[in-house]
Parts: C-alpha cells; sequence; structure tokens
C-alpha cells in the first residue's frame, strides 16, 4: 500500500473513529434536559392492580390517573422496571417518602417502563410492596413525552405544573425530601429547575 492511500484511510478512519468516542463518553446524566421550568406532559394512564388476581384497572372506569386533576398539589413521578437494578436501591427511599408525605398533598406514581404488568407484581411483593401506585405505560409514550433516556428516572412537578427537576439514576432519602420539602413550601421560581444525575452534597441547597 502507498503512503498516499495509507494517509488517505487515516484521513477517513480518523473523525468517525473520533465520533464514536465522543458518543460513547457522553453519559446521559449530563445531557440537559429541557423539561424543568416547563409543564409536565400531561398523562392519562391505567393503574396496576397489586391485589389478586392482578388485573389491569379498565380505563374507562374512572380508575386512571389523570395527571392534570392533580394540578395544585405536589407530584413525584418515578420511571423503574422490574429488570432495572439501580431501581432497587431506590425503592426504601420513595416508598418511606411516599408514607411521609401522603397527608400533605403529595403525590407518588411509578410508570412502568418496558416491562410486563406480571412481572411488575412479582417485583413488587419480592421488595415487601409499594405504598404508591404504579401506572401502565403499555407503549411507552409517556415515557417519549418526557424524554426518558433509561431507569430509573424521577420528575418532581410542582403544584402549578411545571418540572422542576429530573433526576437520572435512583433517587435518595435526601434528594427527595430536598425537592418535596422545596415544592410544598413554594421555594423554586419558575424555572429554576435543574436536571440531574448527581446526589445532593450535605449541605447543598439548590
Amino acid at each position: 500500500m502507498s503512503l498516499g492511500r495509507m494517509l488517505l484511510g487515516l484521513l477517513i478512519t480518523l473523525p468517525i473513529v473520533a465520533l464514536l468516542a465522543f458518543g460513547l463518553s457522553r453519559d446521559p446524566r449530563v445531557i440537559p434536559s429541557p423539561l424543568p421550568g416547563r409543564d409536565a406532559p400531561e398523562f392519562r394512564l391505567a393503574v396496576l392492580d397489586t391485589t389478586p388476581p392482578y388485573s389491569v384497572r379498565d380505563p374507562g372506569s374512572g380508575e386512571p390517573i389523570h395527571l392534570s386533576q392533580l394540578r395544585g398539589d405536589v407530584v413525584v413521578v418515578n420511571f423503574w422496571a422490574s429488570w432495572c437494578l439501580a431501581c432497587r436501591d431506590e425503592h426504601g427511599p420513595l416508598s418511606r417518602a411516599a408514607a411521609r408525605y401522603q397527608d400533605e398533598g403529595v403525590h407518588f406514581f411509578g410508570v412502568l417502563y418496558n416491562d410486563t404488568p406480571g412481572s411488575a407484581v412479582r417485583w413488587i411483593e419480592r421488595m415487601g410492596g409499594q405504598p404508591y401506585p404504579t401506572l401502565l405505560d403499555p407503549r411507552s409514550g409517556t415515557a417519549i413525552e418526557y424524554g426518558l433516556y433509561g431507569v430509573p428516572e424521577t420528575f418532581f412537578i410542582g403544584r402549578d405544573g411545571r418540572v422542576a427537576h429530573k433526576q437520572v439514576g435512583p433517587v435518595t432519602s435526601e434528594l427527595i425530601a430536598h425537592w418535596v420539602d422545596r415544592l410544598l413550601a413554594d421555594e423554586v421560581p419558575m424555572g429554576e429547575g435543574r436536571a440531574s444525575g448527581e446526589p445532593l452534597e450535605p449541605g447543598e441547597t439548590s
């Protein structure tokens, strides 16, 4: 092979390799989300029935959850799946927070992502139950609307219906309390919200 052909090959190959390396190095946790500060996408989703015989509640029976009907309250939406290992880590913090805030106008919801109702029910049983509803998103339409990169991802929605924070990766008890308490106190001005995959450091306030 001549030197000229070798150099030509390198000129063609190097940009492709560099582009692939750049793409593989991108961490979805640091990709900014357009949602914080904007209205949360509306959804109307059926609730997974976790009592025998584990039937999906009929969307025509008045059981589905409408996000718009919760305007005026704080809403926490957690996308999860039974095959997601990191979802195990946040199940305890989410369950404890849901119980803690249940009388304070805060609604917690799980949204099942790319999974089956049967697998979800078995997972919840193994985890010792779940004190908040899981919603079914069978064609992932809601996940697409929320710009989901994967699971787990959690969205904190204020009383005004706007997304205050998107958390990529498992949430902690400290992070949940930080955002829920601020939203209950109306301490998140419009447009201040952020997206992050990193937990809050001790003493962090924004």
